[in-house]
């Protein structure tokens, strides 16, 4: 006989109005009490009655994700760390690919906010204004953007390239180009910013590129081109493209020229050589994010936006040696 909520209750040892709260508005439960009566609940299999539930309610219990390339090797651990993290509230989630069109960003909101309690926007590719406008019909958390008066989750890839560099320069490097990211991307601004900022630097900016290895691959003649003796690229995807189109022209890495990537993804620990790259907190997005959603959720009309930001640091490997003489 499936367990019912006043079995869930009776084993938590409170009142059944928690149990529901604990489901349907969790913000409003003490947090012990509400891990307790979620571990009983897991124990018992009890689920809740979820037409029942939002017809209550007036939530599906339902989130929306929308990154900008699910082919990219950073977003799975997001997607399935908030999928985990979600579904431990008892939410689901619908995962969305705008394949970095901010068009097809803008009509996927539109077609998930008649069928979730909120959003979480990943590497947004839309302007600030359009976000803000859709903000008005669900609420909305977003990663690696920063916007004024909205949830938001943010790794700190401006300190990461800070580091990189700083590694590059102890090498002895001092020409340093930088592979910007797509027009517009928060994050190839930040690391822009960052890198503008680094004394002692003859700093070269290449971009926008596509964030992809064959972005990378095409870049490497113009790196060349640059005199540059060392690359900070906006992601490992377009690090690991580089290396490949080096490699075509018979430049060696990093006998001739170091690489740094961004992101930490598995390609980049298994390429040769093996990328020294800055890492990103990507589950630790993924989980935050849920969580500041559920709140502005729980919270309604007076849901106060949140901003957190997540520390990112170097991991150093193969890809970055010594200036060449």
């Amino acid at each position: 006989m499936a367990a019912t909520i006043r079995d869930v209750a009776q084993a938590s040892g409170v009142h059944v109005s928690t149990v529901s709260r604990t489901f349907s508005a969790p913000h409003l439960v003490n947090a012990e009490t509400r891990n307790r009566v979620l571990a009983v609940a897991e124990d018992l299999g009890y689920r809740p009655n979820r037409a029942a539930r939002a017809l209550t309610t007036g939530r599906t219990h339902n989130l929306g994700l929308i990154v900008a390339d699910i082919a990219n090797p950073f977003f799975p651990p997001l997607i399935k760390a908030a999928q985990a993290h979600a579904r431990l509230r008892d939410y689901h989630v619908f995962v969305a690919d705008t394949d970095e069109d901010p068009q097809v960003e803008e009509e996927l909101i539109q077609t998930l906010t008649k069928q979730v309690d909120g959003v979480l926007l990943c590497s947004p590719r839309l302007s600030n204004r359009v976000i803000e406008r859709l903000h008005q019909d669900v609420p909305f958390v977003v990663v690696n953007r920063r916007l004024k008066g909205m949830s938001t989750v943010l790794m700190d890839v401006g300190h990461g390239a800070r580091l990189a560099l700083a590694h590059l320069v102890a090498l002895g490097h001092r020409r340093i180009a930088l592979l910007s990211g797509p027009a517009g991307s928060w994050t190839s601004r930040e690391m822009a910013d960052a890198a503008r900022a680094v004394p002692g630097i003859e700093l070269t900016v290449l971009g926008p590129n596509s964030p992809t290895e064959h972005g990378g691959l095409a870049a490497a003649a113009g790196v060349l081109a640059a005199g540059v003796t060392a690359v900070l690229a906006y992601n490992d995807l377009m690090a690991i493209g580089l290396v490949e189109g080096l490699a075509e022209r018979g430049v060696e890495v990093p006998g001739e020229l170091s690489v740094v990537g961004v992101d930490d993804i598995v390609p980049g620990r298994l390429a040769r050589p093996k990328l020294t790259t800055v890492a990103m907190p990507t589950e630790a997005a993924g989980r935050t994010a849920v969580d500041l959603l559920l709140q502005l959720v729980g919270a309604g009309e007076t849901a106060t936006p949140a901003l957190t930001t997540l520390a990112t640091h170097l991991i150093i490997r193969e890809s970055t040696g010594p200036v060449p003489p």
